[in-house]
């Protein structure tokens, strides 16, 4: 259903309103592996393609990168999240969830699903409120069927995409994100759409500036990033809008991109929301070496 406007329960102004923050934890929900040039392309023509696709490609040498999922709480709403991670059948059976062909690129371990890792901080997955979507691809939309009670919010390309025209070499399992539930559609051209800094398109999903879904474009046809507000400063959940920090600095582009010109266009967008706000805290997707040195929890 299209979003005519943020989503109720912000903080309202004057109590909470003006100011309002968000206390976020990141999550490492399961592991993706796949060759590495599938996410740095150092080679290209014909032997960059075979080498993204892991032909010549030793699994020896396959990257593994975590899948982030971020818990945040919001003063008014409760628990919001980003992204899903692996859903919890992976770790017995990743075909149940992923298919024969993406099943041997997703590995879980027990009780690292969201849903577990939730039901460890006291949260069951009812208590979520919305899931706010960076875009449906597998390791960032498995498990969307463990919050059926939530809204998610995902862009209106994305959902387009992702249901009109899903393909596993886009890297979608429909199966993912094909239930009757609430799925909310952002319209990145409606009238309710502001700028925040650099970033030209974003949407204010309370109505309060503590959770922003940023229009970042490329990955996929409707990737998002999401920008929340810390009391001191912002953290930005970047999705795959880059893969790791070296991309963000100029490193190798990835081999695939639904449109690499938005993509590169994305970026600039990001490098110069990183010269206007320098104390922002920019996650990349999958990162190993970045998330390692996250904390637990983002107060302030």
């Amino acid at each position: 259903m299209p979003l005519e406007g943020p989503l109720p329960g912000g903080a309202p102004a004057g109590a909470q309103g003006d100011g309002a923050s968000v206390v976020v934890e990141p999550m490492e929900c399961g592991t993706t592996i796949f060759p590495p040039g599938l996410f740095e392309q150092v080679r290209g023509g014909l032997r960059g393609m075979l080498a993204a696709r892991g032909i010549g490609v030793s699994s020896d040498d396959y990257v593994r990168l975590g899948c982030p999922v971020f818990l945040v709480e919001h003063p008014t709403v409760g628990a919001v999240l980003i992204d899903t991670g692996l859903h919890a059948s992976i770790a017995s059976d990743p075909r149940d969830n992923m298919g024969r062909i993406m099943a041997g690129y997703h590995e879980l371990e027990r009780g690292k699903d969201a849903a577990s890792q939730l039901r460890e901080r006291g949260l069951a997955p009812k208590d979520i409120q919305v899931v706010v979507m960076t875009h449906l691809h597998a390791a960032h939309a498995s498990a969307v069927a463990a919050f059926p009670d939530a809204t998610f919010v995902v862009s209106a390309p994305e959902w387009k995409e992702a249901t009109e025209s899903p393909s596993i070499l886009k890297g979608y399992v429909k199966r993912h994100y094909d239930y009757a539930f609430d799925f909310q559609t952002v319209d990145f051209g409606a009238d309710f759409i502001t700028s925040y800094g650099p970033f030209g398109r974003t949407f204010d999903v309370f109505g309060d500036g503590t959770i922003r879904l940023v229009f970042t474009p490329g990955h996929t046809v409707g990737h998002c990033s999401v920008i929340c507000r810390l009391p001191r400063r912002d953290f930005v959940a970047l999705g795959d809008a880059a893969y790791n920090w070296r991309q963000i600095e100029g490193g190798p582009e990835p081999f695939q991109c639904a449109d690499r010109h938005n993509w590169r266009r994305s970026l600039r967008e990001l490098n110069a929301y990183r010269a206007a706000y320098p104390y922002a805290l920019i996650v990349p997707g999958h990162d190993p070496e970045f998330f390692a040195k996250l904390d637990a929890r983002y107060e302030e």
